[in-house]
């Protein structure tokens, strides 16, 4: 397995939204942190240029992506699923590798099952996991600490979401760090 590298890369990176739905986020733990810094990640993934996928766990029960999140995915591909990894989702696996990223940064729902078994199956194909810790919930804090612990584990890189960005951005001064700044406030 090679090293980690220490730092995320906007070259090298993809961001990965699992299953924030209707049905879904209302049952989730801090559910408005998780959806703001979706969101935040969201946007600030697109005004960098950073490829952005999202996925949908049974959508015909759990429902569409919550307004927010579909509101700020407008352009990226969503791939809906019955298996619990993204990486079971029809035309995920294809999507990500036209992207040509080597690391992967995870939001969504829930840490302890489908970002979980993302992360894992992400891991083992070679992917660098970024898991966004405040982006990302549970039912209950419990399986939420399980979760994150569980990627970490595995080899989950645990980050929030301004250090994630800031990583992405790496100087201040920018028009793009004017963006970002924005988003943060």
């Amino acid at each position: 397995m090679p090293e980690k590298p220490s730092r995320l890369h906007r070259t090298q990176a993809a961001l990965i939204v699992v299953d924030l739905q209707e049905k879904l986020l209302p049952a989730m733990f801090e559910k408005e942190r998780v959806l703001g810094n979706a969101v935040r990640l969201i946007r600030a993934m697109t005004a960098l240029n950073v490829p952005v996928l999202a996925t949908e766990q049974y959508r015909k029960g759990l429902g569409p992506p919550v307004p927010e999140v579909a509101q700020a995915l407008a352009q990226a591909p969503a791939f809906e699923k019955t298996a619990f990894s993204a990486c079971g989702a029809d035309g995920f696996n294809e999507a990500l590798a036209a992207a040509k990223v080597s690391q992967a940064i995870l939001c969504g729902v829930e840490a302890h099952v489908c970002v979980c078994q993302t992360c894992l199956d992400l891991s083992e194909r070679g992917f660098v996991v970024f898991v966004v810790a405040d982006a990302i919930s549970a039912r209950t804090p419990e399986n939420l600490r399980c979760g994150l612990e569980r990627m970490r584990d595995a080899g989950g890189v645990i980050v929030s979401t301004e250090m994630a960005l800031f990583e992405l951005i790496e100087k201040a001064g920018t028009e793009e760090f004017k963006k970002i700044l924005a988003l943060v406030k």
